[in-house]
């Protein structure tokens, strides 16, 4: 799936944008993660399961990429 996952900025689906920073392996499952940081606010650093980041995103009867790549 990290083939699919490029590093760089996104923007999620309610409006923030993250930059993704690496692909890593959770060492006990060997489930693909994804290594990001917040460009707003504190600038926290999170992870997040690759299936969740490239799902996609059904609210108020519209559909949405969970994250969006942001082309620079």
């Amino acid at each position: 799936m990290s083939q699919t996952i490029q590093l760089g900025k996104y923007r999620h689906f309610k409006g923030q944008e993250y930059e993704v920073l690496a692909i890593a392996k959770h060492s006990e499952t060997l489930e693909e993660m994804v290594v990001y940081k917040a460009l707003y606010g504190e600038f926290g650093t999170w992870v997040r399961p690759a299936s969740m980041w490239t799902e996609t995103i059904t609210r108020d009867g519209q559909t949405f990429k969970r994250f969006e790549k942001i082309e620079e």
